[in-house]
């Protein structure tokens, strides 16, 4: 990354340039929702920043991915098209490349791990694509897919690593500031690269001063080990799988290297958190690597103060009971729902002056488990969990200190 990035170097600019991004805005006009990009008020008083979201999870398949799918397409010619294409792909590129290639007349085969859920095969096929499950990773399924295109003459539709379909991806930056041209800072999610390099190239044609802030989740710093020097490990269960990638793109890293200013980290609570903030206050629903943005604005507040940032909601594609789980760990985090654990005396009366306390303090019980056996404690003793729900943490508080001055030992069960 260079220092002041105000335009790419010749060798980014050779691979990718803003006259790519603009024929491929050309291209798919009419066929790609334009989403709209808006203001929100609260985040911005939330962060310290204008806040601009860009909502692709508006898109037909929910994500940006269709953009790049359908460009690269749109460039084959008929001979290959006809032949069909093919991709190696659980996530959103599976969905967008079946989806427009059913609507084109384009056969579509896409290679999944044998462990994909059920959901996401379905939901692939649902828009028209073929599904192969083969092997037992992403890799594995990636290598069958490279020998399948050998054998039966099928082209191959790379997810990021492809110019063509980081062109598309590029046209969420023009739209974006066509509407507001004021936007002086990026906050672009990395994955393979793909998207950060289209919009890059594109933004810094449009506004050579633009800021270019490239962020990653700290399970899979991928991208940000490659162009920070750095070694940190890869892998773990993140929220945004949609940026879990173990190996960045060859030509967008070449791209990226030029043309950010600044890459960051996000942490699994700090994007749950996001996905959980934009759920409440903008009424929209994202998936993890779509509140990759939001996040790192919230994460790395000195960065971003005072300035006009655009944020593309990358997608909203997540299982509703994930989703379900982020909110729920949320309300943890914030107070408002919690576990506290007593130990009690196992005789008539106790649980019931503990309830007295409760009803004291306005806070409502969820669920109650008692636990006499497996304990440290004497036989006459138990442990009692009780899930409860506060209006916020000061009250959730005020009644942990009023079970210890009536000489219960309580505990919270904390969240990791």
């Amino acid at each position: 990354m260079s220092d002041t990035a105000t335009k790419p170097a010749a060798s980014a600019a050779a691979l990718l340039t803003a006259d790519d991004v603009r024929a491929a805005a050309a291209r798919i006009s009419g066929h790609v929702v334009r989403t709209p990009t808006l203001y929100s008020r609260t985040l911005s008083a939330i962060t310290g920043a204008d806040i601009w979201l860009k909502f692709e999870n508006l898109q037909f398949t929910a994500a940006y991915k269709e953009r790049g799918a359908l460009n690269a397409m749109l460039l084959l010619g008929a001979e290959r098209c006809n032949r069909g294409v093919i991709a190696a792909s659980a996530g959103n590129h599976a969905q967008g490349l079946s989806y427009h290639g059913s609507r084109m007349g384009v056969p579509v085969t896409i290679v999944m791990p044998r462990t994909t859920p059920t959901v996401k095969v379905m939901q692939t096929e649902a828009v028209g694509g073929t599904v192969v499950l083969e092997g037992e990773s992403f890799d594995e399924a990636r290598d069958h897919a490279i020998k399948l295109a050998d054998e039966l003459g099928l082209t191959i539709v790379h997810p990021f690593d492809d110019p063509h379909v980081a062109a598309g991806q590029g046209t969420v930056a023009l739209e974006m500031l066509e509407d507001v041209p004021e936007i002086d800072t990026l906050a672009i999610p990395v994955g393979g690269g793909g998207l950060a390099s289209g919009m890059g190239v594109a933004a810094r044609a449009i506004r050579p001063d633009v800021r270019l802030i490239g962020v990653e989740a700290e399970l899979f710093p991928s991208m940000y080990n490659l162009l920070k020097g750095t070694d940190l490990p890869i892998g773990g269960d993140t929220l945004a799988e949609g940026i879990a990638v173990k190996e960045p793109g060859e030509f967008t890293s070449q791209v990226l290297r030029e043309l950010l200013d600044d890459f960051v980290l996000v942490s699994e609570s700090e994007l749950e958190s996001a996905l959980a903030l934009l759920l409440q206050i903008e009424k929209t629903v994202v998936e993890g690597a779509g509140a990759a943005g939001l996040a790192a604005v919230m994460a790395h507040r000195h960065l971003f103060a005072g300035r006009k940032v655009g944020i593309v909601l990358t997608g909203g594609n997540i299982d509703t009971r994930l989703l379900a789980n982020v909110l729920l760990r949320d309300l943890a985090r914030s107070g408002r729902l919690a576990r506290l654990r007593l130990t009690l005396q196992d005789r008539p009366g106790a649980l019931f002056k503990v309830m007295q306390e409760f009803n004291a303090h306005q806070i409502n019980i969820i669920e109650i488990w008692h636990q006499r056996i497996f304990t440290h404690l004497p036989a006459k003793g138990l442990i009692t969990d009780i899930e409860c729900e506060a209006r916020d943490k000061e009250q959730l508080d005020a009644l942990v200190a009023a079970l210890r001055a009536k000489g219960y030992d309580v505990s919270q069960v904390e969240l990791n």
